[in-house]
Parts: C-alpha cells; sequence; structure tokens
C-alpha cells in the first residue's frame, strides 16, 4: 500500500506482541542524519513502549545505508539479537546509483533474512527527495521507525511460533 494512503505510524497496539525478552539491534546510516536519527526515535520509543529494555536495544551506526547490510551481519553473528532493524534514507539524484544502492540493500537484507532465520527489517527510506523523507520520518505521513521496529517485534513472535 502506497504510504500516502496509510501512516507508518499507526497500527493497532493490541496486535503488536511484549517484547520485555528480546534484544533489539538496529543498524542506522549516518548519510542523511536528520532522517536516519529520526527513524532511530522512532523505532526505540516503539521498542520502549512495547516493553523492550532500554540495555536490549543495541544501536550501531554506519557510514551509509549499503552499508546497513553488513551492520546488521555483523550483529547477528556477534551479537545475541532477536531481530535486527536496518533504518536508512536514500534519495533520489541524477544518476542511476540510486537504483544501484536500492536494490543492493534490499537484496543484502533478503539475504540475511533467509541465511540467518532471523529477522532482518527493511527500514529504509527510498524517495525522490528530501520532503518525501521528512514526511516518511516522523512527518505528515509517521515514521518508517516505528513500522519498522513494530514489524521486528511480530516478526520475533512468528519466529518464536514455529
Amino acid at each position: 500500500m502506497a504510504t500516502k494512503l496509510k501512516n507508518l505510524s499507526t497500527y493497532d497496539i493490541n496486535t503488536v506482541p511484549s517484547g520485555k525478552d528480546y534484544i533489539i539491534g538496529i543498524v542506522v546510516s549516518e548519510w542523511n542524519y536528520e532522517i536516519t536519527q529520526a527513524l532511530m526515535n522512532g523505532a526505540i520509543e516503539t521498542l520502549l513502549k512495547h516493553k523492550v529494555k532500554e540495555q536490549n536495544i543495541i544501536v550501531k551506526h554506519v557510514p551509509g545505508s549499503f552499508e546497513l547490510t553488513l551492520g546488521a551481519q555483523l550483529l547477528l553473528e556477534n551479537t545475541e539479537v532477536d531481530a535486527v532493524l536496518c533504518l536508512g534514507c536514500v534519495i533520489q539524484g541524477e544518476t542511476r546509483h540510486f537504483d544501484f544502492i536500492c536494490q543492493g540493500i534490499a537484496y543484502g537484507i533478503t539475504e540475511l533474512n533467509i541465511d540467518h532465520s532471523t529477522p532482518v527489517i527493511f527500514g529504509v527510506l527510498t524517495t525522490d527527495n528530501i520532503e518525501q523523507a521528512k514526511d516518511r520520518a516522523g512527518g505528515k505521513h509517521g515514521n518508517k521507525g516505528t513500522e519498522a521496529a513494530v514489524t521486528a517485534l511480530k516478526m520475533i513472535n512468528l519466529a518464536n511460533s514455529f
């Protein structure tokens, strides 16, 4: 569903499991820092709201969104995380660089999910301009970080149901 038809921060709180026993990793891109910081803040606020302990939220920064995949892999291999949120923002420019970066991130995160059987959440904004990014990082369309946190909790719950 298109974001303009849905607020990223709106969800049924009753459908989100408690995170009280979970350890959550968050990998945040430093590129477009104003946006990614807002995504991170939304994610952390949501995790705390759902009872994830502050000390069980591990935040690591990477230079850009392309590096999110390796950052997530390092968290998966070196910690006991139950899920990893990848938070970044790629804004369309004048060249095809945008396409390669977005495709690489999507592929890398998909591969991590398959290889590790641990939820790795795609919390990356892929927008045409900075205004669209701001709208999705706590602006009029909500916060993609909130959506990513809710997704992580639901996916951990699903994984634990087997």
